[in-house]
């Protein structure tokens, strides 16, 4: 007869299939709210942005908007600055997708990168009827400057555009200099978001987006 110390290790029950499922639903659940109560500030932050023309708002305007509640604001956001850079993130992913399509109608990888680089730039100037874009006049410049960081993380859709067209020039050797693709993506595209914020009056005529182009390409292409 075995001893005590021969017999098997007591092991557990495994849990049951149908308390996974229900921790797995009511997590993505949760999640899903969350979610919604987010781009439910976003929506808000956005409104009153293009209402007062600039990003001066206060948290308090965008809660009121929002009708939701401050808790829940600083539940998603740690203050107004993450609020911003969720809104600039999301102007970023959106114009990513909006050069991608651009692109698609050109012949060859040097339209397709002018095309994107001006309109990467028109995307930051004042609308046609002279509305301004706060996001890109005022808080671009500023992230650029002060947290490069966190504007690499939020132009990252915009830089992948560009280098995919960088990298076609670089494989039918158009692209000059001995930096890579990336890189000089990555110059491209804070050379345009700078280039596009609003004149001062001492600056002259504003730029166009065929000047930024020319000087883009200069510095990118062989020759």
């Amino acid at each position: 007869m075995a001893s005590m110390s021969e017999q098997p290790p007591h092991t557990p029950a495994e849990e049951p299939a149908w308390k996974r499922r229900a921790v797995e639903r009511s997590t993505q659940a949760a999640k899903r709210r969350a979610e919604e109560r987010g781009e439910r500030f976003l929506d808000a932050a956005r409104a009153v942005v293009t209402e007062k023309g600039t990003t001066d708002f206060t948290v308090q305007e965008v809660v009121d908007r929002s009708r939701q509640s401050l808790r829940s604001f600083y539940q998603h956001f740690d203050g107004k600055h993450e609020l911003l850079l969720a809104l600039f993130e999301d102007a970023m992913a959106t114009t990513a997708g909006r050069l991608r399509a651009a692109a698609a109608r050109e012949s060859g990888p040097l339209e397709r990168l002018r095309c994107v680089v001006r309109e990467l730039f028109e995307s930051g100037r004042p609308g046609a009827v002279g509305a301004r874009r706060p996001l890109f006049a005022d808080f671009a410049p500023a992230l650029l400057v002060s947290r490069p960081r966190e504007m690499a993380v939020a132009v990252a859709p915009v830089v992948a555009v560009v280098a995919e067209l960088t990298a076609e020039l670089e494989r039918t050797g158009a692209l000059g200099g001995s930096i890579d693709a990336l890189r000089a993506a990555r110059l491209t595209v804070r050379t345009v978001l700078f280039a596009a914020r609003p004149e001062s009056a001492d600056e002259g005529e504003p730029l166009t987006a065929d000047e930024v182009w020319d000087f883009c390409a200069h510095g990118l292409l062989r020759g």
